[in-house]
């Protein structure tokens, strides 16, 4: 059994990422090469001819179509054979590569890697910060050495800041206030209250202001493999709850976890915010500190990798604050085996 949905919208690339240049990524273990038509739509096949399997990502675009850089067949954007490399050869549309279905959502690639006639883009996970009015969004993306589920648990474990994010967002007070955890059908949610105390470096900046604040972080487990923190810091006193905090400022951190092997993914980070939105500067500055946390993270997550791998005979222990990444886990699982009863 893999340890992803097949059946499920996975994130592929960022809008800008995809162009006319065949881009090569692969995707749940099935290798994919990317390109944009004429008309900027995106064509998703597998990144090998049927010929002699040479990546197509190497191929030579020539209009909506590819062409093999090896023998030189031609496959439109279906897919389809459009010409033999004996260009005298009658074209033999049998000869085809497979195709996947795309939607572009909320600055993303979304690429649907199971049963194509399933392929519904109701399913695509509603991260509505990246698209809503009032809102601006951005991020960037890293190649992680890790399964794609250990950047899951991190994230749904919030304490982890105040040791690998201590000059950034991190601070005692998250190892000292409770957390709650709960499931609400196919989500998971852990949350943290944290009224009157001093804000981290981050949050005193976009606040503006120094003086104790109410600080909260809201995880959203998604799946099939997303993340959404809803975070910010509210001026003490100013009326913010866990249910209601636009007093302040907030902001709400999009986590695309796709999977590229069982070992490494495709992670695709960034910040939703409502505050400052028209300043382009800040938005800058802000992915860049942003981008440099989450290397922290993506160094933690290799080395704990390499030490899964080094110890095979041991195995991950769940305390209490890791139970939003265990929900999140058993969420998963049972959507697969449910995938799989159905099939």
């Amino acid at each position: 059994m893999t340890t992803w949905l097949r059946n499920a919208w996975y994130v592929a690339a960022w809008d800008a990422e995809i162009d006319r240049t065949p881009l090569a990524r692969t995707i749940c273990d099935v290798p994919m090469v990317f390109y944009r038509k004429l008309d900027r739509n995106v064509v998703a096949m597998r990144d090998a001819c049927p010929h002699r399997m040479l990546p197509l990502s190497k191929g030579l675009r020539e209009g909506d179509s590819i062409r093999c850089r090896y023998h030189g067949l031609k496959l439109g954007s279906d897919g389809l054979a459009e010409e033999m490399p004996i260009k005298t050869d009658m074209v033999n549309t049998r000869i085809c590569t497979e195709t996947f279905a795309i939607a572009e959502r909320h600055r993303f690639v979304w690429v649907w890697i199971g049963e194509k006639d399933k392929a519904d883009p109701g399913l695509i996970p509603d991260l509505w910060p990246c698209s809503h009015a009032g809102w601006t969004f951005d991020g960037g993306y890293y190649h992680v050495a890790a399964d794609y589920r250990l950047m899951i648990d991190n994230l749904m474990d919030l304490t982890h800041e105040t040791y690998v994010h201590s000059g950034s967002i991190g601070q005692p007070e998250l190892m000292e206030t409770p957390i709650e955890t709960r499931v609400d059908g196919d989500r998971a949610y852990v949350t943290r209250w944290m009224p009157g105390i001093d804000a981290p470096p981050f949050w005193r900046a976009a606040l503006k202001q120094d003086g104790p604040v109410d600080r909260w972080q809201i995880c959203e487990f998604i799946p099939p493999s997303a993340v959404m923190i809803d975070v910010g810091v509210a001026p003490a006193g100013a009326g913010a709850t866990l249910a209601d905090h636009d007093q302040g400022v907030r902001g709400m951190v999009i986590d695309c976890m796709t999977p590229e092997t069982e070992t490494t993914m495709h992670y695709f980070w960034g910040m939703a915010r409502s505050f400052d939105i028209d300043d382009a500067g800040f938005t800058a500055r802000f992915k860049h500190q942003q981008g440099g946390v989450f290397l922290e993270d993506k160094d933690i997550l290799e080395a704990q990798q390499g030490a899964i791998r080094a110890n095979p005979d041991l195995k991950l222990n769940a305390f209490n604050i890791d139970q939003g990444g265990v929900r999140a886990r058993q969420i998963i699982a049972r959507l697969i085996r449910e995938q799989e009863a159905a099939q």
